[in-house]
């Protein structure tokens, strides 16, 4: 693991979602060069991967807490207590 991939996984989601919308700012205005749009472009890129591993690495642990709650014969939300 490299020193920038590091920094990457140093970041809560919502710093890493704020500056791929940084990136994707920066790309809408237009006024970069070639060259500093293709880093910025690749920057975002693993951003966005990121993103999404830390997406789907929550969705895996609320599937597995669901899961643990399902088996002690408990429902996440009992209407019948509630009258409904």
């Amino acid at each position: 693991m490299n020193a920038a991939e590091k920094n990457l996984n140093d970041l809560t989601f919502e710093e890493a979602l704020k500056k791929l919308e940084e990136n994707v700012s920066s790309l809408e205005k237009g006024d970069l060069g070639l060259d500093e749009s293709i880093i910025i472009y690749e920057e975002g890129i693993k951003y966005s991967d990121y993103l999404l591993k830390k997406l789907d690495s929550a969705e895996k642990r609320v599937e597995e807490l669901s899961a643990k709650n399902d088996g002690n014969g408990q429902s996440s939300l009992n209407t019948e207590s509630l009258n409904i």
